[in-house]
């Protein structure tokens, strides 16, 4: 048996990760990857202290390197459940194996969001990405839309127009919700063009992608973008289904948590990152809770044990 299981592996989980390490625990990694939406979404980072800049693949290989220092046991799998039927925990790997555990930490972050239009699924892999730092090479001299005028909307369409020919980013509202630096950035890019008040209808091609259609929310026509490539970035769910009635969620399923301690409603259960209710998602901030809900886990963990 495990004194502490930690489910995720992103900021958050890693930083938890560390923490608990330092205090002797003997503990389980369990996580579907490693790094999380830093590995798949991160492009440069620049708002990390100790880091002018740093990619986030680059961010990920230290963290492998922190794990293996601390002797770490990880596990790549995904967790599909956990219980607590008395005392200790019961997590459950995609594979069917079970682990126990006295204490929890979940980390699970969140996935993207899907546009849910005709032609998504369909063209899934095949012109249709989530992960701009992935795949956006593979779109080289191609035309792309990225669905969303967030940060994240923003920061793939500056991404991609290093590699593409052109970016159109359509966002459903009247003005983008990015940020002031990123708005001003893609300002500057003769190759990234924004279109607000654009609702996607669909998603066409033979083989592969071949253009967008999205209906113009002033006028109420119907306009076709002649595309290659579609990047939705509308943001993200949290990965909290798994954890059944032992944590309370809110309405958008996000953790509610003690804010002293990352504690949930389960004693010896607790919660860190982009899982949380929080109005910011941010690599920094992730980190700050995971290390918060180890510590705050040793010491259930030596009451429990007593």
């Amino acid at each position: 048996m495990y004194d502490l299981i930690i489910i995720g592996a992103g900021p958050a989980g890693v930083s938890a990760a560390i923490y608990a390490a330092r205090q002797k625990l003997h503990i389980l990694i369990l996580s579907k990857d490693l790094g999380g939406q830093v590995a798949k979404k991160a492009v440069d980072i620049e708002n990390y202290p100790g880091f002018e800049k740093i990619s986030g693949p680059d961010l990920v290989d230290l963290y492998k390197k922190q794990l293996q220092t601390n002797e770490l046991e990880v596990i790549l799998e995904e967790v599909v459940g956990i219980q607590k039927p008395g005392n200790t925990f019961l997590v459950t790997a995609k594979s069917g194996k079970t682990y126990e555990s006295v204490s929890v930490i979940v980390t699970s972050g969140a996935k993207s969001k899907l546009i849910n239009v005709p032609g998504e699924e369909e063209f899934a892999g095949k012109g249709v990405s989530y992960c701009s730092l992935c795949d956006g090479p593979i779109f080289k001299n191609k035309m792309i839309a990225v669905v969303g005028g967030g940060n994240n909307g923003f920061e793939s369409a500056l991404f991609l127009s290093n590699y593409v020919k052109h970016v159109t980013i359509l966002e459903y509202g009247e003005r983008p919700n990015a940020d002031a630096e990123n708005q001003e950035l893609v300002a500057k890019n003769a190759n990234i063009e924004v279109i607000t008040n654009a609702q996607v209808l669909r998603i066409e091609g033979r083989v592969f992608v071949d253009a967008i259609y999205y209906q113009d929310r002033v006028s109420g026509g119907e306009k076709k973008l002649d595309v290659n490539g579609v990047f939705v970035e509308i943001g993200y769910s949290p990965a909290t289904a798994f954890l059944g009635d032992l944590v309370e969620l809110n309405e958008k399923q996000e953790i509610i948590f003690d804010p002293k301690t990352l504690a949930t409603k389960t004693p010896g259960l607790f919660s860190a990152g982009d899982c949380n209710v929080s109005k910011y998602k941010q690599i920094v901030m992730a980190s700050g809770q995971g290390a918060v809900a180890a510590l705050s886990a040793y010491e259930y963990i030596k009451k429990v044990k007593k």
